[in-house]
């Protein structure tokens, strides 16, 4: 394990929310004893503890007083805390930027940070509503993490008025989530530059070496839609006038045969090349220095090689910040936390910050989903976040099931409240402040790669 020096979270927020932490309590004893196995998992669930109280107080044994406290030794934790040193992609990276990269290091310490795609832009019955999110309407907090997706303002779609009229929406919930200190994730599922078509037409097997042949027009074409993302990240500033600093993982699921940059429409020579020409076009060409470089292939199932699929198509240490993985192994929580070991163990041998960047089952009622699914195969393993996918805006449509988080009147609500209440789910209101450095972890400044 390596250590770290975390800072403690404020007798304020653990005072402002014993109240609620309380009640859960009383509910999760009925509740521990009595819940069955997630989608028919034959591993044995333990019962989460409650968030510490600033005494030390609070159930330290779970909720029956006795047994094994995932908040102690299960999780890593610095026993002698000393310097952690870790470098990024980019070697002039804003302060910010680096103090973010810090703190998604130090925290998968203490805990995950929930978060949801597009949930400060719209939910399941609401769209565009100024202070909205299914998640604070569940459990009073947002969630520690915003994922979005930049797609449209970087490809074609970046002039039709309907999709203007959106962007605009996304950097004001942007930086919106900056301004309470939360983390920003950002995907883009891009259109075929080629054929036209969306992210999802893989007709074309020579999309990316078009792209990758210099002075052809999809090359140009391509940079593009790379300069409109400079454009949008350089004017993303917060009240302050300091840049927004984002997670940024393109190419996303790249393991995948569905998109034309995944496996079946590219070599591993064009895909780390196609990264690799991303990275510099925008940290060298455009100056863009306020991004954190995130891979994310897709983990569904058991791997007999978990790693080398971690790794698949890997661009290079010195081209990647944060190592995601996207994770729709429906209700299969064995393969959940096979994967969840291999890619805690695998930041930790590359010392780069790691986290699920896509999760969910779509159309979901297990009214036990949160503790049994999710916050239990998390028990005991390094990430810093937990994002899980969107809840489609379906207004009165009661038939359009495209739903992966918890709403209001969801079955399991009451069991995402009581996720909420466990010292090792941190939303919004648990951060530390994100964009200061943390003590303990310097961020170094690598020689620049530029091939």
């Amino acid at each position: 394990m390596l250590p770290v020096m975390l800072p403690m979270q404020s007798f304020g927020d653990s005072v402002r929310r014993f109240l609620r932490l309380f009640c859960a309590a009383v509910c999760c004893i009925g509740i521990a004893v009595s819940m069955p196995a997630c989608g028919g998992s034959d591993i044995e669930i333990p019962s989460p503890p409650l968030k510490p109280q600033p005494d030390g107080g609070g159930n330290q044994g779970g909720e029956d007083g006795g047994g094994t406290n995932p908040d102690n030794p299960d999780n890593p934790e610095p026993d002698n805390p000393e310097l952690v040193r870790l470098t990024m992609v980019d070697p002039v990276a804003t302060a910010e930027t680096k103090a973010l990269y810090s703190n998604l290091w130090a925290v998968a310490a203490r805990g995950f940070m929930f978060g949801h795609h597009d949930d400060l832009w719209y939910g399941r019955y609401w769209y565009d509503e100024p202070g909205g999110s299914d998640t604070k309407a569940v459990c009073g907090d947002y969630p520690a993490v915003f994922s979005v997706d930049l797609a449209s303002v970087m490809d074609n779609r970046a002039s039709y008025d309907y999709d203007k009229r959106e962007n605009a929406i996304r950097r004001r919930v942007m930086l919106e989530a900056h301004a309470r200190g939360e983390v920003i994730v950002a995907c883009c599922h891009l259109n075929n530059p080629v054929t036209g078509g969306d992210s999802w037409d893989n007709s074309n097997d020579n999309v990316v070496a078009s792209i990758l042949t210099e002075g052809s027009a999809q090359h140009t074409a391509y940079l593009g839609w790379l300069d409109r993302l400079a454009d949008f990240a350089l004017d993303l500033k917060a009240a302050d006038g300091t840049l927004v600093p984002f997670v940024f993982r393109p190419y996303h699921e790249h393991t995948q045969t569905w998109s034309w940059w995944g496996s079946k429409c590219t070599t591993e020579e064009q895909f780390i090349a196609l990264w690799r020409m991303t990275v510099r076009h925008l940290r060298d060409t455009r100056g863009v220095h306020n991004l954190i470089y995130a891979v994310s292939p897709q983990m569904d199932g058991e791997y007999a090689d978990a790693k080398g699929r971690l790794l698949f198509r890997w661009p290079g240490d010195e081209w990647v910040d944060f190592i995601g993985m996207d994770c729709y192994h429906g209700l299969n929580t064995a393969a959940f936390s096979s994967n969840l070991k291999a890619i805690s163990a695998l930041s930790l041998e590359k010392r780069k910050p790691c986290g699920v960047t896509e999760t969910g089952q779509e159309s979901f009622t297990n009214e036990d989903y949160w503790t049994r699914c999710l916050l239990t195969p998390l028990t005991g393993q390094r990430v810093s976040m937990v994002v899980m996918w969107r809840n489609k805006y379906v207004g009165p449509n009661e038939s359009d099931k495209h739903f992966y988080s918890v709403y209001p009147g969801h079955p399991s609500e009451e069991n995402f409240r009581i996720m909420y209440s466990r010292s090792r789910s941190l939303f919004s209101a648990d951060l530390p402040p994100m964009y200061r450095m943390v003590e303990g972890v310097t961020v170094e400044c690598p020689d620049l790669q530029t091939t």
